[in-house]
């Protein structure tokens, strides 16, 4: 500011003037430059300076409470903030230590001993014991609702203990085969001990005390989900400062926010985007063995774990026969081609290629190849007849009318809806596609509110996970919890399932495994579509590569682990001009230019006023 001590004059006043101007032009630069914050596709952060990771999802968050979350989206981030006992490696999905360090069985394979990492600390500080890790396990044993998403990891336990703050000692029933390979998140005692209901826990108050690489700092529901990295985690600090999850109501936006440098990772695209990625500036894709399985699920009576009948499932999806002639009106090839692009594999098994030695495909005598004559012979056979208007009934007289539930912001989705609805008309079936959000496709299919719905899991490397999502065991409790698929309640399927829970040969396990597929296959309560190729792509020009998992032809996110997220590898672009630095740096040119065009209008207005001041 400057004074000027003499009587007022015409070239007096220009100065002020003039500065009044530029300033008033430095603020309007600011304003935008400094006020504007669009936290769903700016690349700048709140958090401050370094690298953002920013990586587009379109799924929502079904909870970030980790007994409670279970969809792909929430379960990559549990991993993220969260440690487990053991963890997959980059490599080739072999198990390998993460909290625990080693652990041994007794020779019964009954007792557990796990030996818990020294100088591992929660984000608050506090340090990570023995402790948290019992505490965890005996609240999924003890609390229906702390079972919703991992209960299955401790339905056979008979009691946890630590004895002292680096032991943790479990006591199973029965030998369990998947004791070196549990997943479910530990958290701290000291802060979940204070939660009373944790169904009604959201787990949204930030920041989210955890013990991971990432730590969650900011959250806003369907806009963004916020993670620094955790400068003392025991591996070390990820290469990445901050890792940004950007919500986008569908995959088309997410690829548009790609190309414009607003996100640099997309993942979930369908095969036309990621075609037309090809050959596009700073773009890399990524095709990658896909780790989960597409199909229908066909509600055969849904039912609580007490027997109770629940939902609004159609009764004519009871009769195996209707389920198995559906199974037959599918042409599983064109969906390949025309739903993937040809970018996965015809569905088989319950259990994708990727996993080898469990992967199983039905012989000759088992399989149902597509037919349309002999899906509406198997009709007629079974006492389902047209009525007058094309539309058969069944022996109660209902129309077979089927009420289809769809991820409504999922383009393969609505793709599989649409043939799926013309082939089964052509049997005399009646489909009527309902789009949902996916929170309410996991309400419903929880409640047995369908009759028919599109699912899909991601697999473990040890499979037992979606093993026991068919069992009888699986099914709602009467109170609440539970994590059903397709409601298959099967005495046959749960004596498989159990017999290779307790198998710690591998070959043994594996034709035990192949064997609870071939029933699960017979039953048809789902119908496996594909397994599809996870297309992902990401911004070259910021990222030069990330670990893959498996290393051969794997994926970079959502992975069975964080090694993707973790050891992202910066460019020297991104070092310089990321975290907003880049959108600040413009910001501060603007004002740079407009501050030196004030220094030199107050530097002339002021030798014109010293010139004045003399002639006087």
């Amino acid at each position: 500011m400057i004074t000027v001590g003499v009587r007022s004059s015409g070239a007096r006043r220009a100065a002020p003037r003039a500065l009044l101007l530029i300033l008033t032009l430095l603020l309007a630069a600011l304003v935008p430059a400094f006020g504007k914050h669009e936290p769903a596709t700016a690349a700048d952060s709140p958090n401050g300076g370094g690298v953002t990771l920013r990586v587009g999802i379109q799924q929502e968050f079904d909870s970030l409470n980790p007994f409670l979350g279970f969809s792909l989206a929430s379960t990559d981030v549990f991993r993220l903030i969260y440690p487990t006992l053991t963890t997959y490696s980059a490599e080739d999905f072999s198990v390998v230590p993460e909290l625990a360090t080693d652990w041994k069985s007794s020779e019964d394979k009954l007792t557990w001993t796990f030996h818990i990492r020294r100088g591992v600390h929660w984000s608050d500080g506090r340090p990570v014991t023995a402790h948290d890790v019992a505490y965890t396990f005996k609240r999924m044993m003890n609390d229906p609702a702390a079972a919703t998403a991992n209960g299955n990891y401790v339905d056979n336990f008979s009691s946890v203990t630590a004895p002292d703050d680096r032991t943790v000692v479990i006591r199973t029933e029965s030998p369990q085969a998947t004791m070196r390979s549990i997943a479910a998140p530990i958290v701290p005692r000291h802060v979940w001990s204070r939660i009373d209901n944790v169904a009604e826990f959201a787990n949204q108050r930030m920041p989210v005390v955890g013990s991971g690489p990432f730590v969650a700092t900011e959250y806003r529901p369907q806009q963004y989900l916020t993670l620094r990295a955790n400068e003392d985690f025991w591996r070390g600090a990820p290469t990445v400062d901050r890792l940004r999850f950007v919500n986008f109501e569908n995959s088309d936006a997410a690829v548009q926010a790609l190309r414009k440098g607003e996100i640099d990772v997309v993942r979930d695209l369908t095969p036309t985007q990621f075609d037309a990625l090809r050959g596009t500036d700073d773009i890399r894709r990524v095709r990658g063995k896909g780790r989960r399985f597409f199909e229908i699920v066909l509600n055969p009576g849904a039912a609580n774990s007490a027997g109770d009948p629940i939902g609004t499932g159609h009764p004519a999806l009871r009769d195996a026969r209707v389920r198995r002639a559906i199974d037959r009106a599918i042409d599983r090839e064109r969906l390949v081609e025309r739903v993937l692009g040809g970018y996965g594999t015809v569905g088989a098994g319950y259990l994708p290629p990727i996993f080898e030695d469990y992967y199983w495909t039905p012989p000759p005598e088992a399989r149902r190849p597509f037919s349309i004559e002999a899906a509406n012979r198997a009709l007629n056979e079974a006492g389902y007849p047209r009525g007058p208007d094309g539309v058969r009934r069944g022996p109660s007289g209902r129309a077979l009318d089927f009420e289809f539930v769809l991820h409504g912001d999922s383009p393969t989705d609505a793709l599989v809806g649409k043939f799926v609805k013309e082939w089964l008309s052509r049997l005399g079936i009646r489909v009527r596609p309902q789009p949902v959000s996916d929170n309410q496709v996991n309400q419903r299919t929880t409640a047995g509110d369908f009759d028919m719905v599109v699912s899909g899991w991601s697999v473990n490397p040890d499979p037992d996970y979606v093993l026991r999502l068919q069992t009888c065991g699986a099914r709602p409790k009467p109170g609440g919890g539970g994590l059903p698929d397709s409601f298959l309640c099967d005495r046959r399927y749960d004596e498989l399932y159990a017999q290779q829970l307790a198998e710690f040969d591998h070959s043994r396990r594996v034709d035990l495994i192949r064997k609870a597929q071939r029933r699960f296959h017979r039953m048809a309560t789902g119908l496996i579509l594909f397994y599809p190729n996870t297309l992902e792509a990401y911004r070259s020009d910021r990222f030069a590569g990330f670990e893959r998992q498996p290393s051969e032809g794997g994926v970079i996110t959502a992975q069975q682990g964080y090694w993707g997220y973790y050891g992202a590898r910066p460019t020297e672009q991104a070092r310089t001009a990321s975290g907003g630095a880049g959108y600040r740096s413009a910001a501060f040119v603007v004002v740079g230019v407009l501050l030196l065009g004030a220094i030199v209008v107050v530097s002339v207005a002021a030798r014109r006023r010293r010139t004045a001041e003399h002639r006087e």
